[in-house]
């Protein structure tokens, strides 16, 4: 997933590949796995979903909404081309799937995906953060005298976030390892 939109794909694949949704529904889903901080305006959802549609791995159709309304909405499913694309998603592991974009989308979507993969999204994502924690630690030693105390700060927060999230993937690997 080099891109925001092919991890936004997987997403959205991940989602229907649970059962049909209408557009709200999927932008509320959507920020529970991306957070609350990060923006995700239908005016990014909705040009993903018709492309999606146009490629054919997701079909849409109307559904009655409940209640006093007259209105339709516009439900989501997976096709076939979908559900095949998604099982291609989370067959594969590399680079692109345990770096700081795309990771936390892989990891929401673990169940479906084959254990040897998740595997290896894990110790990717553990190489990952162990150089980046090696460099903060770096930086950090040989930071000059002088140097802006809240860029100190900041380096050391991030050191500290990384060891926590190593910690956690040294116990996850060590999971799924024994689990059969």
């Amino acid at each position: 997933m080099r891109t925001r939109s092919e991890a936004l794909e997987f997403a959205l694949l991940g989602l229907l590949s649970q059962g049909a949704l209408h557009g709200y529904e999927l932008r509320k889903r959507l920020i529970a796995i991306y957070g609350p901080f990060r923006a995700l305006s239908f005016s990014v959802l909705y040009p993903q979903l018709r492309r999606m549609l146009e490629a054919g791995i997701i079909e849409e159709s109307l559904a009655e909404v409940p209640g006093r309304s007259r209105r339709s909405r516009i439900v989501y499913a997976l096709t076939e081309k979908g559900e095949k694309r998604f099982a291609e998603l989370t067959g594969s592991s590399g680079p692109d799937t345990w770096d700081d974009e795309s990771f936390e989308v892989r990891f929401a979507f673990f169940g479906p995906t084959p254990k040897n993969n998740r595997l290896a999204i894990l110790e990717g994502r553990l190489r990952r953060l162990s150089e980046k924690a090696a460099i903060l630690r770096n930086e950090l030693e040989k930071s000059p005298a002088g140097i802006d105390k809240y860029l100190s700060e900041w380096r050391r927060h991030s050191l500290e976030s990384s060891e926590r999230e190593i910690a956690w993937l040294e116990e996850m690997i060590n999971t799924e390892r024994k689990s059969a």
